[in-house]
């Protein structure tokens, strides 16, 4: 049995039926078939887009909710296991365990946009073609290789690429975007996109009309960022995560030198950045203060269109931002500019909250179950010991002359 909860718009793409179309407080979430074989599996990751959802399980399959074209929710036909899921406005993607990307929209494949094609086949360089994650923005994709290579693919009007938009607007291959990338951060409604390379330099490009890519106020007037640019004045500490909206970005940052080893930063919109201001924008990463994590350790967050939420390691859900179709599990739909805890019903599994897991769409919002697995780790150690050089390996042996 899955654990998940669910609240925010329930319209167009109704999820779960007899509901109003605002659903305000978290509600139980149960696939309209769960007895079906596939539906019984554990659930891995929740993605959810503007159109769409995919649900994936622990088994390597995945389910698809589509609101256009509608249709009942649907299994993913792809023959190779998958690992990870990823949707954005209209655009999807999956890696599978093999380390190949498939992925369908209209960005994509504009000759039949509802066909999963390989865009990992179609990198120029045949030894580039190992993914190792895939991250969504608002209407492109980013492939991040097994050779710490960043490739973007889909819209580049606003610069997300890394591209002057002028002389590439869109493109179905992949394109390279830098090298030496370690991790790439965006958010399935946002055309700005962040990349880290090995020695926690961090790059950002694309859309800053309200200051969401963090270059601080001297950028202010540049709207499109079309270059890479490495983004000044970031908190010291490690980089664990960053979440992009659509006009808004949230950093997490860890630092084993102070008692509280997780903070969250915010730069962008001031009505979803979380720092209490009533007007303008924050143009460079700000500290997000709070008595609600000040003394708990941040796990994990969550981004969607213009809302935030927060898990923590006392079982504390916080949200903040937009909340017009009760995204943020309120209980109203007032939106909030600052930090509010949000009530949650007893969870089935409430042990270890860290086995819990967010997902914020563009108007809703998922808090679900699914804790750690090892056994993919086991098969491909597995696979590395049985593999010939490996085999080959002999131990000679001597004997000890008694003196």
């Amino acid at each position: 049995m899955n654990d998940c909860l669910f609240f925010g718009q329930n319209k167009y793409l109704i999820l779960i039926k007899n509901e109003p179309e605002k659903i305000t407080k978290p509600i139980q979430f149960k696939f309209e078939n769960e007895n079906e074989n596939e539906n019984e599996k554990q659930i891995k990751q929740i993605s959810t887009g503007y159109f769409g959802i995919i649900f994936l399980f622990k088994n390597g399959k995945a389910i698809e909710y589509l609101e256009y074209p509608k249709q009942n929710p649907s299994k993913i036909q792809i023959e190779e296991n998958i690992q990870k899921v990823t949707v954005g406005y209209q655009d999807e993607a999956i890696l599978t365990i093999e380390g190949n990307v498939f992925a369908k929209g209209r960005d994509i494949n504009s000759n039949n946009p509802n066909e999963f094609i390989n865009i990992s086949s179609l990198i120029e360089d045949t030894n580039d073609r190992i993914i190792q994650d895939i991250v969504s923005g608002d209407s492109s994709i980013y492939l991040l290789t097994s050779n710490q290579n960043a490739y973007g693919i889909g819209l580049n009007q606003y610069g997300q690429l890394g591209f002057d938009s002028k002389t590439l607007h869109e493109t179905e291959k992949p394109i390279l975007m830098m090298k030496n990338v370690s991790k790439i951060f965006s958010g399935n409604y946002s055309n700005h996109v962040f990349l880290l390379n090995s020695n926690q330099e961090l790059f950002g490009c694309g859309y800053n009309i309200c200051g969401q890519v963090g270059l601080g106020k001297s950028r202010e007037e540049e709207k499109k960022i079309t270059k890479l640019i490495k983004i000044q004045n970031i908190p010291k500490g490690k980089i664990i995560d960053i979440q992009c909206g659509s006009c808004h970005s949230i950093m997490l940052i860890e630092n084993q030198n102070q008692n509280q080893k997780r903070k969250l930063y915010s730069c962008g919109n001031f009505q979803n950045n979380g720092l209490d201001k009533k007007y303008g924008h924050t143009y460079e990463f700000t500290e997000i203060k709070s008595s609600l994590f000040e003394n708990d350790n941040i796990l994990e967050f969550s981004c969607g269109y213009q809302h935030t939420l927060i898990l923590t390691s006392n079982s504390k859900l916080i949200g903040f931002g937009y909340n017009f179709y009760g995204q943020l599990g309120t209980g109203d739909t007032k939106d909030k500019l600052i930090p509010i805890q949000i009530e949650l019903p007893k969870l089935r599994f409430n042990e270890d909250i860290s086995n819990y897991h967010l997902s914020c769409g563009e108007n809703r919002s998922f808090l679900y179950y699914s804790p750690l697995s090892f056994s993919n780790l086991e098969e491909d150690l597995i696979k590395l010991f049985e593999r010939k050089e490996f085999c080959d390996i002999s131990f000679k042996t001597r004997k000890w002359r008694n003196n």
